[in-house]
């Protein structure tokens, strides 16, 4: 796709363009690395940075970063997950239908996903934390109309105002690791971030459940509109621009559609995206489905269902620090992301057989038990494809970055209706939903990433160990 001659092994492919330093930076020191002699780009992006004076001083802050980078990808599962123990308590306060109701979640996801469009080259060409701020500023006042909606199309409006906003946390977080960080860094990045997002979806379904002992699902947006104000003020203080001008696109609309055109011609970063997007609507298809489930269909009361969502969750942050602290940096990351999609096919399989009895009338603790094998494969999948496809584009991190995202959000806001199509009193098109994206995914990785014809020497290169010759 660029059209520089220069060529990188990077991760299980081959990439021709310019490459971003492959030493992590600190944001408020971008000329760090440069004024301790370190280059900007090393033959090797998995081999450890080099320890040049100066560097260590640089990345004193990475922590600080690591949490608020860890903030932003949070807010989507705030947003969403705090609210779920709600839903059944919308559709009686709005007198609207399940069915409706769910298109809440399927506005916001929406709006994410459209957002992240604009928001994406936005941050390529007028840097990170313009876009950033005034995304959060939106989503701070659309959440708190949220909270004083009358009836559910109003609701529906401001949710899909909300994902618009929220958008630019999302996308330019992703486009902030990518300007730091490459190769198998990158992706153990990506497992932390996955470590402090994932508090989120814990904790936020719980707090949900006790909002609801004390008011009603009004206050669920008045926390998520303190969230947003917190999260606003953090990013302004603490999160420093990490793109300098002379990184940035010059160009308007044409120009950045010209981006994502080239983009989406490159076959594996296409394949990449589809698959990550599809697994994402397997992940989706069980949040906008489990509250029905296990609370209409199984009985359990909302604190029940949040411990069991906040038990998935930590399944999913579990093994996504397994991949990032273990097994990244020893497997490739391919072999590990065939296994995460090859169990959670098989899980969303005995999800369809035990949801219609196949197995006879399955009680909630075996659904329970395969939901939870499902997430915790999550951990295995969503790091590792979000990594390889933004290995790819150091030269547009920004325009992937809103690429990745708007496809995984409009994949799960087609699956979120699809769940509740039967009704409140079958868990049967959740699972039909979360086997269909399962073998859609697998087969869009195998079809369109094709790992085994990978350039000889990548996966030496994700192992931490010199590449060979590319091919």
């Amino acid at each position: 796709m660029p059209e520089s001659g220069q060529k990188t092994t990077q991760g299980n492919i081959e990439e021709t363009g310019p490459v971003a330093s492959d030493t992590p930076v600190a944001p408020d020191a971008p000329g760090a690395l440069a004024a301790a002699g370190v280059p900007a780009a090393t033959a090797d992006p998995a081999a450890p940075a080099p320890a040049a004076p100066g560097v260590a001083a640089a990345r004193r802050t990475g922590l600080l970063v690591t949490l608020v980078l860890g903030g932003l990808t949070a807010l989507p599962p705030l947003s969403m997950d705090m609210y779920l123990p709600a839903l059944p308590e919308v559709t009686g306060a709005l007198n609207a239908p399940a069915a409706t109701i769910q298109l809440t979640l399927t506005a916001c996801l929406a709006g994410m996903a459209l957002g992240q469009l604009v928001v994406g080259p936005m941050s390529d060409k007028w840097g990170r934390r313009r876009p950033l701020l005034a995304g959060m500023i939106v989503y701070v006042l659309a959440t708190a109309v949220c909270a004083l909606a009358p009836t559910a199309e109003t609701l529906i409006g401001f949710r899909l105002l909300q994902g618009l906003a929220g958008a630019a946390g999302i996308v330019i977080a992703r486009a902030v690791v990518r300007d730091l960080y490459d190769g198998v860094e990158m992706a153990r990045f990506f497992s932390t971030l996955m470590l402090i997002s994932g508090v989120a979806p814990i904790v936020a379904p719980l707090i949900g459940g006790q909002i609801l002992r004390i008011t009603d699902w009004r206050g669920v947006f008045h926390v998520l509109t303190g969230v947003g104000v917190l999260l606003t003020l953090v990013v302004h203080r603490f999160l420093a621009e990490t793109l300098p001008p002379e990184r940035r696109h010059e160009g308007g609309v044409g120009q950045a559609l010209r981006t994502m055109r080239g983009l989406l011609a490159d076959r594996v970063f296409t394949g990449y995206m589809l698959t990550g997007g599809l697994a994402f609507a397997v992940l989706f298809a069980y949040i906008s489905a489990s509250p029905f489930v296990v609370q209409e269909i199984y009985g359990a009361s909302p604190q029940t269902f949040s411990l069991l969502f906040g038990l998935n969750s930590i399944g999913l942050v579990a093994v996504g620090q397994i991949n990032g602290k273990l097994l990244v940096g020893r497997v490739s990351l391919d072999k590990v992301l065939g296994w995460g999609l090859a169990v959670i096919l098989l899980a969303a399989l005995a999800l369809l057989l035990m949801t219609s009895g196949v197995f006879g009338k399955a009680g909630l603790v075996p659904v329970a038990a395969g939901l939870f094998v499902l997430m915790s494969a999550m951990g295995l999948a969503m790091p590792n494809t979000n990594a390889q496809a933004l290995m790819r584009t150091p030269h547009a991190a920004g325009s992937a970055s809103a690429l990745l995202g708007t496809t995984s959000f409009l994949v799960g806001a087609v699956a979120s209706p699809l769940v509740g199509i039967a009704g409140e009193h079958t868990a049967v098109p959740m699972a039909v939903v979360q086997l269909t994206c399962a073998v859609l995914a697998l087969a869009c990785f195998l079809g369109l990433c094709r790992p085994w014809r990978a350039a000889p020497g990548a996966g030496a290169a994700q192992a931490g160990k010199a590449p060979g010759p590319a091919a």
